[in-house]
């Protein structure tokens, strides 16, 4: 009885269905929107076009990519860019050790590591299975390695064309983005009151510390809600 799985759900070895493939196309779309925002703004921060998809290629991180341009337009130095961005995808430590069984070995495993982002993680994690597991995560990770670049392409050729892109309102499009994502997961109460706390914490610094670090120390929040975990696994 304990080992039955849940009706309905997909086994370990089936191919990905229907439903996945839609999810996983519609955040591959999505990240190629963000990109377009990312090439634009870059483009008008003052840097070339090929700058924003040479870093979608090589890098591949939308986060630090952002705060890496951001630091630069706004006057910080590039050791500070850079080093804010290596903060940021720390995050992908933890990452590689939630899912050891999809990267693969020798080459696969250098391109595997590349691939590993939010989302991949997130889709692999949601499987049954190292079959299943693998299959989401190499998909989405080659979508993302596609469509973030493709985007940042784009959005490289309308910054050249529209100066003013604060008119398109291409500023808007990733919080947008990332807002959509994230709102199913804020139907738990705990979860939205931490979020609410860092969003809060981040405003409150704003006008004090340079642009990225107010989102980083944001994250101080987090103890809260492992607080809550820590109590449910004690029942």
């Amino acid at each position: 009885m304990g080992g039955r799985r849940p009706e309905g759900r997909p086994q370990d070895g089936q191919p990905l269905d229907g439903v996945l493939l839609r999810d996983i196309g519609l955040v591959c779309l999505a990240v190629g929107v963000v990109g377009l925002s990312y090439g634009a703004v870059a483009v008008t921060s003052g840097f070339a076009w090929w700058f924003p998809v040479l870093m979608g290629v090589l890098v591949l991180a939308a986060s630090s990519e952002f705060l890496f341009v951001g630091i630069i337009a706004a006057g910080g130095s590039p050791i500070a860019a850079l080093l804010a961005g290596l903060l940021v995808n720390a995050r992908h430590l933890p990452f590689g050790l939630a899912v050891p069984d999809v990267l693969g070995r020798g080459w696969r495993g250098v391109l595997g590591t590349h691939l590993m982002n939010d989302e991949t993680v997130v889709f692999a994690l949601a499987q049954d299975g190292p079959v299943r597991k693998r299959a989401a995560y190499w998909l989405c990770g080659l979508g993302i390695l596609i469509c973030w670049p493709a985007g940042a392409a784009l959005g490289a050729l309308l910054g050249s064309v529209v100066r003013d892109t604060d008119v398109l309102g291409l500023d808007a499009m990733f919080p947008a983005v990332i807002l959509a994502l994230i709102l199913p997961a804020l139907k738990d109460g705990h979860l939205r009151r931490t979020a609410l706390a860092g969003a809060a914490l981040a405003l409150t610094v704003t006008p004090f510390l340079p642009a990225g670090l107010p989102v980083l120390l944001a994250l101080a929040a987090l103890p809260l809600l492992a607080a809550k975990t820590k109590r449910e696994a004690m029942r």
